[in-house]
């Protein structure tokens, strides 16, 4: 296969469509990302639970930048790394890593992403009960959007006047943008936390900001780089699966007519519903950057030590040797699937995001269980990210 075949135009287009062409040439595959950078993506559901396993793939920041740099600079690109290239947990091994984790999961308990229910779902019926009906509005931008966005940054106590840059922000960090708009993006929004860093650490409040500034285990505390790029991550990740799992979601229940009458009268499947529409619209349609510490082989095929690996999770999950009919929406289909990713680095967000998605998804078929496409669906535009995978808009037409 042509290592220029993946992320082509087509793909942008057609992400499931252009994996599933590939698959039967192989578990893993070279391609080059719209950057120039060399890469292997791995595409089948049992190699990629290897590939987010294995200690010969690896994620520290420091080796794995240095090999990002060295490829930017061979592909004629500036060599410098975004934010998501620094210390926060994604870019760690253990114990990195697990320092880390243990420090940030004592705020993302069940416990404590259930007390937010009554709020996300106040933020929803808020953001409903403002669209207008029986004229075209953009799902994506009125509700999707806004409603985890809200969520995340009311959480992390950033103010409302910057809730709308980070959303350009966030677009530009998960590859929307050319290589400079990227790393401005990295440096406004690293200014703006660092500049919240300094004010929580004066007067903290309630909200999580404060309590990443001075949270501690035996008095070990997040460094202010662990702190500010640490809530980078959460913002980005922190609403950017739940934005495509709602307009996704909502898109093929355009098409789903069937599920869509069961999920409107038995409600108590929006549950499952969620898990089925994150294996099958893969909001984050390839893990965050590994590279292979040493070689390591995937069927027939060797990935040298020393390369970029990426993990497409829309392809696993949508792989026929794992899951049956794998296209269909399913409700009775048993879990599996790896759209939080796997293992160490299994998405600490995931609960909140599940809760988001399941309000989101609840409210808008009980408030508008009959709304329809306000365009062609081969109208509908694709984010052009190899990341994330979703809709730039979703216009319907909302009806009482």
């Amino acid at each position: 296969m042509s290592t220029d075949t993946l992320f082509s135009r087509q793909y942008f287009a057609d992400p499931v469509g252009t994996v599933r062409s590939i698959r039967p040439f192989g578990p893993v595959h070279p391609a080059v990302l719209p950057n120039g950078v060399p890469v292997w993506v791995v595409t089948d559901y049992d190699d990629a639970r290897v590939a987010l396993t294995d200690d010969r793939v690896r994620k520290a920041w420091e080796p794995l930048s240095e090999i990002m740099r060295r490829k930017l600079a061979e592909a004629g690109q500036p060599a410098q790394l975004s934010a998501f290239f620094s210390h926060n947990m994604l870019v760690q091994d253990p114990p990195d890593h697990t320092r880390l984790r243990k420090l940030l999961s004592k705020d993302f308990t069940r416990q404590r992403m259930e007390s937010l229910r009554p709020r996300i779902e106040q933020i929803a019926t808020d953001l409903l009960d403002a669209l207008p009906t029986g004229e075209p509005v953009d799902l994506v931008e009125a509700f999707a959007f806004k409603l985890p966005m809200i969520v995340i940054c009311e959480l992390l106590g950033v103010p409302q006047d910057r809730w709308e840059p980070m959303r350009a922000w966030s677009q530009a960090l998960m590859g929307e943008a050319s290589p400079q708009e990227n790393l401005e993006a990295s440096r406004q929004m690293t200014a703006l936390f660092r500049d919240l860093v300094e004010r929580k650490r004066v007067e903290p409040g309630g909200d999580l900001l404060s309590a990443l500034v001075h949270a501690s285990d035996n008095e070990d505390r997040l460094t202010e780089d662990e702190v500010v790029n640490n809530a980078i991550l959460l913002v980005v990740a922190g609403h950017e699966t739940t934005v495509n799992l709602i307009g996704s979601g909502a898109e093929l229940l355009l098409r789903e007519h069937d599920t869509r009458r069961r999920l409107v009268a038995e409600p108590g499947l929006v549950p499952k519903a969620v898990e089925e529409l994150l294996r099958l619209s893969s909001p984050l349609a390839i893990a965050t950057t590994r590279f292979t510490a040493q070689a390591i082989t995937f069927g027939d095929v060797t990935v040298p030590a020393g390369e970029i690996l990426l993990v497409a999770l829309g392809g696993a999950n949508r792989d026929p040797s794992r899951f049956d009919n794998p296209d269909e929406l399913q409700l009775d289909r048993g879990p599996g699937h790896l759209a939080f990713g796997h293992g160490i680095h299994h998405c600490i967000g995931a609960g909140l995001a599940r809760i988001e998605g399941e309000i989101a998804l609840h409210q808008l078929l009980h408030r508008f269980p009959g709304y329809v496409g306000a365009v062609p669906a081969e109208q509908l535009r694709r984010r052009r990210s190899f990341m994330v995978s979703g809709f730039r808009e979703l216009p319907v037409i909302l009806a009482p």
